[in-house]
């Protein structure tokens, strides 16, 4: 693909944001309009949607830029900068452009599903947006940004190397037991010096973001963020129906596959080092070497999955899209960050070559795709897509995506091992998605929580999810603390259950797939054009699937997950 920053009409091609100097006299311009007509408000809301865009991407750069060397004082300055100075400037303007837009008698003329999406979202936020709130929710930008420095800090040295995080975890996959613990009493010990830190971190998250809801209105922060997320389609009983929906139906089964795998391993007691090893003492799945063969590979993969899906992830990296290896100083995790005014997306990963890498750039691959597909929209409001639909994306690309894995391994063995892995992994998470959820549910319902109250709750729940086959003795502070792993829970809260619901997509999609390719693969890309121009269970039927996560949608997922596990024994 050939893709080119198109000119824009209202702001000019040069302008460099540095200050909100830079920036004012386009919103005053936009404040001081008078919308007399149908096409004046038309007008207005291309005016107001190029003005988002180029925003969203300016702040985008800095973000990534920060995260991929946290150390380098100065980027972290300039994204915190924006966030600082200029955001807390511009949330004033955005609720008189949205009261602007929903105050407008013109706005009847604009019909169909995608502005009665958009125009729900502008009235949700002018109910949210209080003065009170602007600069709180500044400092919250900036304060959840301390995770990822905090974290990204972290390495161990293991025989005079010093391995990141991730490069550390790799080892806990080594059939040598006595390293395993080694690896992993290291990871514990360091992790544990920064307990003071994040719980700190968190305590002033949570006060702020506690703040942020009574001057909203709301009794909690829980049901503030229900609301500032955009959750039409589902409610905050829906989300209790789930967790018990994984914990009569997944973590049975869950707890079946694991006795199997442990007792394969003839151990007395199965401990935190154990849970990730091969039964037969395999080495670790190794399915490329470095972030070069990992891009070139997927490639592979994606086009034969769809032409076009190749030529998404080519142009990404003929364009410097991409930063796939993990390094010192690089923050935690992985994420596709969409660029709405170019249109062609950014992935951030932190590869070490393993198994789980090779998901996470299928996962990534299938948000980028989505930013791909949706790119043409007419309104980059259009474009924001709730998590449900975003993470179906990805979700589902990483199971579409197994088929073809043969790309990366050679040995069959070893190509069944991958899919195995892949496949009990897809029913472990959801437990663990449940446990984050009530979790943060928790949290936030009870906002005089402290340090003591937390560990003890998150112990609680893990229970409630676990399968009580790991033995924890010797690690128990380490256990309580075990949700200081989890960034989503300090950087963007309650955004997980996102993960649960689309997973169960995903599967639906990938049955499809088995039943009829052509077709299943039409329908995804059908859904994802849509970007938010209609409701979650449209979109989800768009995709040919369902949006359901009642115990008996559950069960029959589960089952056929469980037909293609046996297909591989």
């Amino acid at each position: 693909m050939n893709i080119e920053r198109k000119n824009r009409d209202f702001l000019p091609n040069d302008l460099t944001i540095n200050t909100w100097e830079d920036l004012q006299p386009f919103f005053e311009d936009l404040d001081k309009r008078c919308i007399q007509s149908k096409n004046d408000l038309e007008r207005f809301l291309k005016d107001v949607s190029e003005l988002e865009a180029v925003l969203e991407e300016d702040v985008a750069w800095r973000y990534i830029k920060m995260t991929i060397d946290t150390r380098d004082q100065e980027l972290s300055k300039r994204y915190t900068d924006f966030m600082s100075n200029i955001q807390p400037q511009i949330s004033p303007y955005d609720d008189k452009f949205n009261r602007k837009i929903n105050d407008s008698e013109f706005k009847n003329d604009f019909v169909g599903s995608d502005f009665k999406i958009y125009f729900r979202g502008i009235q949700n936020s002018i109910e949210l947006f209080r003065e009170s709130n602007i600069q709180l929710l500044s400092e919250l930008a900036n304060d959840s940004q301390e995770y990822g420095a905090i974290t990204g800090d972290q390495s161990i040295e293991l025989d005079g190397e010093k391995l990141t995080m991730q490069k550390a975890s790799i080892k806990l996959k080594d059939p040598d037991r006595s390293l395993r613990k080694k690896v992993f009493e290291l990871i514990a010990k360091r992790r544990l010096e920064d307990t003071d830190k994040l719980e700190s971190l968190f305590d002033k998250l949570l006060s702020k973001r506690n703040q942020v809801a009574k001057n909203a209105g709301f009794d909690n922060y829980r049901d503030y963020k229900f609301k500032d997320l955009g959750r039409f389609d589902y409610s905050i009983q829906d989300c209790f129906d789930f967790h018990e929906s994984v914990r009569s139906e997944i973590v049975p089964i869950v707890k079946e596959l694991q006795q199997k795998k442990y007792a394969l391993m003839n151990l007395d007691a199965i401990k935190p080092y154990d849970t990730d090893v091969d039964p037969l003492g395999r080495a670790p799945l190794k399915p490329f070497e470095g972030g070069e063969e990992l891009l070139k590979k997927s490639v592979e993969i994606f086009a034969k999955i769809d032409p076009y899906f190749g030529d998404c992830l080519q142009t990404m990296d003929n364009m410097g899209h991409l930063d796939l290896d993990s390094k010192d100083g690089k923050a935690p995790g992985g994420y596709n960050y969409p660029l709405y005014e170019i249109g062609v997306p950014f992935i951030f990963m932190n590869s070490v070559g393993a198994q789980r890498d090779l998901v996470t750039m299928m996962h990534e691959g299938g948000h980028a795709v989505h930013s791909f597909l949706s790119r043409d929209l007419n309104l980059t409001g259009f474009k924001s897509l709730p998590s449900e639909v975003a993470e179906l994306a990805s979700m589902s690309m990483e199971l579409l995506s197994m088929d073809y894995w043969d790309v990366f391994y050679s040995d069959k063995e070893d190509l069944k091992r991958a899919k195995i892995e892949q496949l009990e992994t897809l029913l472990s998470i959801l437990p663990w998605v449940a446990t984050v959820d009530k979790f943060q549910h928790w949290l936030y319902t009870n906002p005089t929580n402290n340090k003591n109250a937390r560990s003890e709750k998150w112990i609680e729940i893990n229970k409630e999810f676990g399968t009580g086959l790991v033995d924890w003795s010797g690690y128990e502070d380490y256990r309580k603390h075990s949700w200081h792993r989890q960034l989503h829970i300090f950087e963007v809260p309650f955004y997980y259950i996102e993960y649960g619901i689309s997973q169960l997509g995903a599967i639906a999609v990938w049955k499809n797939y088995k039943e009829d390719p052509s077709k299943a693969v039409q329908q995804y890309k059908e859904a994802l054009a849509l970007g938010y121009t209609k409701s979650i269970p449209e979109i989800y039927d768009t995709a040919g699937i369902q949006f359901d996560f009642s115990k008996k949608y559950i069960s029959e997922l589960a089952d056929f997950v469980k037909s293609e596990l046996k297909k591989l024994d």
